[in-house]
């Protein structure tokens, strides 16, 4: 039976995120650190959703409805100052997917994003970042590049889109640009316990 009030909540909180997201976009803030007024939306949607997983476990599609579901999936994609959070929600998703209560892929997006911010190799190829020396965006590394369109048709995936060719060098103040906003976010995510060292 599906809890109709717990579903409004969680897709007026993807709203939210959403909303704050686009007037970011709009105003040409997002793209360097994290930009406080998101970071509030993410981490007051974070304790929401973790108090929604310790009373209900994953809030999987027979609870929410698919609206409802992907709107969870996207908080908990986005809880990214929450380690402990994301990794059990990665856990309580992987147990939803397994018995068919939500879409693999849900599953498939968290588990690349929490290795990626581990330091470890992705496994689906969901996880893009700019590329320095040209400015590029391409996967972060991969767990199996020979494989990648294999792995990812087992969760529902198409295949990986194609990853651009080397173009010409930014300009060093550019490259120098995109590398202190890795920096900064590797810092960050240090800060909040993803990683013992920071430091790419």
């Amino acid at each position: 039976m599906l809890n109709e009030v717990l579903r409004e909540e969680l897709i007026a909180m993807r709203t939210e995120d959403l909303r704050v997201r686009q007037e970011l976009v709009e105003s040409d803030e997002l793209g360097g650190s994290y930009v406080p007024r998101m970071e509030a939306v993410h981490s007051k949607n974070a304790q929401r959703l973790k108090e929604i997983v310790d009373e209900y476990g994953w809030p999987h599609e027979h609870i929410v409805g698919h609206d409802g579901a992907e709107a969870a999936w996207l908080i908990a994609q986005h809880a990214v100052g929450f380690p402990d959070l994301q990794r059990k929600c990665l856990s309580l998703m992987e147990h939803s997917a397994y018995e068919g209560s939500i879409p693999r892929w849900h599953a498939a997006y968290l588990r690349d994003r929490v290795a990626m911010f581990e330091g470890r190799p992705q496994r689906y190829g969901t996880q893009w970042l700019d590329d320095p020396h040209d400015g590029r965006i391409r996967p972060w590394k991969l767990e199996d590049g020979s494989r990648i369109n294999e792995l990812r048709a087992q969760v529902g995936l198409s295949p990986l889109p194609p990853i651009p060719e080397p173009g010409p060098e930014l300009p060093p103040e550019q490259q120098a640009a995109i590398r202190q906003n890795q920096r900064w976010w590797e810092n960050w995510l240090a800060s909040k316990g993803w990683r013992t060292q920071a430091g790419l």
